[in-house]
């Protein structure tokens, strides 16, 4: 009797556990009905199975931004590649040669990459036991349900058996198959993971962030369908003109190293302890999100939130899940994640749903689309966000203040614009006419592109068509970036308005000594083109001018002489 009431007692606290976790259902609540439609799935019948097996299908897809894209023609990959595009270019290495079993991977890589084995150790991969075992009391007990989660979409996906639980994931698991039972052949079966492997287990996560291609929808496409997003930061990349042309390759892959969230997940979750609570904090945020162009890091760091955060930030527990930050965790001030990372009261791994600047102002049709309905309701959820701190008055007023002072600098930057453009069709820039090669392929001519950011030969770009440039991609990107972080020295005076009101003054100067040369040139062409033979004077009056120009040329110089002849004599 005493076994069967604990048994018993274990299956009700059992219940009660899977109660407190909440079921594990096909849908995936917080994956929006736009990415259901898109990849042609029922929500409320698609198994995790189907649902995987359907996002994969896409993500795979060249013609949904897998591969080398359309430029591929113009550039080849260079040694570091294979890690930042494992699933076009990652072949397993040709040593050691070995056929290696589960712990035969921790042994060796104790001793080859020590590091990496310790960081393991560290991870809730390598732990799975100490989640099972978590109270509901403590605030990582929502891992249970998260660990419950990944296990039904493993034995749906035929990974795991019917009772079968997941003792650990290791570095088989992610760099062979997970739940790999045999040995694997070094040289032929290792993978670089993707973000597709990670989406095996993690399906919701992977799902949201999929999701950004389907709810980054412009109404007159400003950006491709789906950008900017993490999910297509890669495309977005190597579909950039000047990536594609330019010889530096290593150069390039700078750019590459920061748009590499759709092939990987690491980016945020450090390899190899991938933790949750390290991608919550700002910093995991600023190695992409900061610099000339995006001082979004920067922008945050120097504002009141970004302080409040540095100050308080070791009495917060950065453990509890994200949704809980606030109410749980003793968080005080808004994060990257926080912020970013919430829509409508969830927090998923979709963080555009809010765009409608996308950082970049003077991209055409993004300001005249800023009061359309569209806007209007992405500008509506950014109140619920603001109002998790603030009244909704106080957030109208300030998202109002942020709209209107982009909209200023963007007529700034446009009035300057409009004066280099002129000399450009013109034909007025500095070596226009005498020294401006052509781009290389696939690149076209043009005025103000991109590519001249990363590119020039001769005077291609004249220096005022490079400034005017940079008034767009770097000063306004900072000006909008400063006044979406509240960092008032960061719309105004450091950066912003100051930097792009000297970039005026410098352009209108250089646009006047343009049109005050232009005109004196043109003094001098007119002079230069009248005839002055005597043959060819008109009337009398013009040659007794001319008479008595040279008879007093040859007077002052007949007196130079006599003086000069008298001063000898003297010296004499």
């Amino acid at each position: 009797r005493e076994m069967r009431l604990g048994e018993y007692l274990k299956g009700m606290l059992l219940c009660a556990g899977l109660l407190l976790i909440g079921p594990v259902q096909a849908d995936i609540s917080t994956v929006p009905d736009e990415t259901y439609e898109a990849l042609k799935l029922d929500r409320s019948k698609a198994t995790p199975k189907e649902t995987y097996e359907a996002l994969v299908k896409r993500y795979k897809d060249p013609a949904h931004g897998a591969g080398k894209g359309t430029k591929g023609d113009y550039w080849e990959p260079i040694a570091l590649s294979i890690y930042m595009d494992p699933s076009t270019f990652y072949k397993p290495p040709v040593s050691p040669k070995e056929i290696a079993e589960r712990k035969d991977c921790v042994e060796c890589h104790s001793d080859e990459t020590p590091v990496w084995v310790r960081a393991w150790k560290r991870s809730t991969h390598a732990n799975l036991d100490k989640i099972r075992n978590l109270k509901p009391e403590d605030p990582l007990f929502y891992k249970k349900g998260k660990l419950e989660e990944v296990e039904h979409n493993l034995r749906s996906m035929g990974k795991l058996g019917e009772k079968e639980t997941l003792k650990e994931v290791g570095c088989i698991d992610c760099h062979v198959d997970i739940n790999a039972k045999n040995k694997a052949d070094h040289t032929k079966d290792v993978r670089m993971p993707t973000a597709d492997v990670c989406g095996t287990c993690h399906l919701r996560e992977f799902a949201e962030r999929e999701s950004e291609r389907d709810t980054m929808i412009w109404p007159n496409g400003q950006w491709p369908d789906g950008r900017p997003s993490h999910a297509l930061d890669y495309t977005a990349n190597i579909e950039t003109t000047v990536w594609a042309a330019m010889p530096q390759r290593e150069v390039a892959e700078g750019c590459t190293m920061c748009h590499t969230n759709q092939n990987k997940c690491d980016n945020c979750h450090t390899r190899h302890e991938f933790s949750a609570a390290e991608s919550r904090k700002p910093e995991a945020c600023a190695t992409c999100h900061s610099g000339v162009d995006h001082n979004n890091y920067e922008a945050y760091v120097m504002s009141k939130h970004g302080k409040l955060a540095e100050m308080n930030r070791e009495n917060w527990n950065w453990n509890v899940r994200l949704k809980d930050a606030f109410s749980k965790g003793g968080q005080t001030a808004p994060t990257c994640a926080a912020c970013h990372m919430e829509y409508e009261g969830e927090y998923t791994h979709n963080i555009t749903r809010k765009t409608r600047w996308a950082n970049y102002p003077f991209v055409p049709g993004i300001a005249e689309n800023i009061t359309s309905d569209w806007s209007e309701a992405r500008l509506d959820s950014w109140v619920v966000t603001c109002t998790q701190c603030h009244s909704e008055r106080f957030a109208r007023s300030y998202l109002d203040l942020m709209d209107k002072g982009t909209l200023e600098g963007l007529a700034k930057y446009q009035e300057a614009n409009a004066i280099v453009h002129k000399m450009y069709e013109d034909g007025t820039l500095t070596g226009q006419k005498t020294n401006r090669p052509n781009p290389p392929a696939p690149e076209n001519p043009g005025f103000g592109i991109f590519t001249q950011l990363f590119w020039s030969k001769g005077n291609n770009p004249a220096s005022l068509e490079l400034k005017v440039l940079e008034m767009a991609e770097n000063n306004l990107a900072k000006m909008h970036v400063g006044l979406a972080h509240v960092n008032p020295g960061g719309w105004t005076y450091t950066e912003g308005w100051g930097p792009m009101n000297r970039a005026y003054v410098e352009i209108q100067d250089e646009y006047t000594k343009m049109q005050e040369m232009t005109a004196l040139q043109a003094r001098v062409n007119k002079l230069e083109g009248k005839k002055t033979s005597l043959l060819d004077l008109k009337g009398a009056g013009e040659k007794i001018s001319l008479g008595g120009l040279g008879g007093g040329m040859l007077l002052a110089g007949a007196i130079a002489l006599i003086g000069w002849r008298k001063r000898k004599q003297t010296q004499a």
